[in-house]
């Protein structure tokens, strides 16, 4: 049986395929088999294979190996523009169903399956429903990445509510973007006091894929392990709402305390 997560973002541009990359590293290094599905992007290039995202090429680089391009990133679109408006400039219809089945497709061949948003959370996927419609309907547990820059107080308890009234929010991320945003760990300190789900981790500027799976606070969520049989394994879950200790420097690992002031 497969499980999923689901990565969104207080905007495009937060750092989503960055984490998704991280938790696909870690998932492996766990000793599952994993599989980044990233189902609509927009903002390709032509190749001679046809159109590439570079979001959608990292995860699939960083998924179990075997997995065709087409397979993580079923819908492409050269535009880069909100993937609905480029759906429909190239006369496509994505509906429900077929999101399901494209999901269902590596679901069936692997035991965790990594999904990235497009934008935020409640992005479009169609003329009738979101990213947001589409999640709530399979209850995927929730991580938001949350880009530490002027407004994004605003723009995190907004989306953390917004998830909340579909599915389940596991926790979130900060995003440490250059150049550092003034005062951001007070930004974080107050996220924290008013988040409804646990930090975390803290991501500095320039950490790599495995520094980031690496750091303390990823512990907070519930991943079984792999020898663990089927039937005691559980979905993905988090510790009890409320803020927890940020990451402690550790052996010269990237901490908030490496990032200056």
């Amino acid at each position: 049986m497969s499980h999923t997560i689901f990565i969104t973002g207080t905007d495009t541009g937060v750092g989503k395929t960055r984490i998704a990359r991280a938790m696909l590293n870690r998932l492996l290094d766990q000793g599952y088999s994993a599989a980044g599905f990233k189902p609509l992007a927009s903002g390709a290039e032509r190749t001679a294979e046809g159109l590439r995202n570079d979001d959608a090429l990292v995860l699939q680089a960083a998924s179990s190996p075997g997995l065709e391009y087409g397979e993580v990133n079923p819908w492409c679109f050269e535009p880069a523009i909100a993937p609905h408006l480029a759906a429909r400039e190239a006369g496509v219809e994505i509906g429900l169903a077929a999101l399901d089945a494209a999901h269902r497709r590596l679901a069936l061949r692997h035991e965790r399956v990594v999904v990235e948003g497009a934008g935020g959370w409640l992005v479009p996927l169609n003329a009738q429903h979101s990213f947001a419609d589409w999640v709530g309907s399979q209850g995927w547990p929730v991580i938001l990445v949350v880009a530490m820059r002027l407004g994004c107080i605003n723009h995190a308890l907004l989306s953390a509510e917004a998830i909340q009234r579909r599915t389940r929010l596991l926790g979130w991320v900060a995003n440490l973007l250059p150049p550092l945003q003034e005062r951001w760990r007070d930004n974080i300190d107050t996220l924290q006091a008013r988040m409804p789900a646990p930090l975390l981790a803290t991501v500095p500027p320039g950490a790599t894929a495995a520094e980031i799976a690496a750091l303390p606070g990823w512990a907070a969520i519930d991943l079984p392990d792999p020898a663990e049989p089927e039937s005691r394994r559980s979905h993905w879950s988090a510790a009890p709402a409320g803020p927890i200790a940020a990451p402690e420097k550790d052996g010269g690992r990237f901490t908030p305390a490496d990032t200056g002031p």
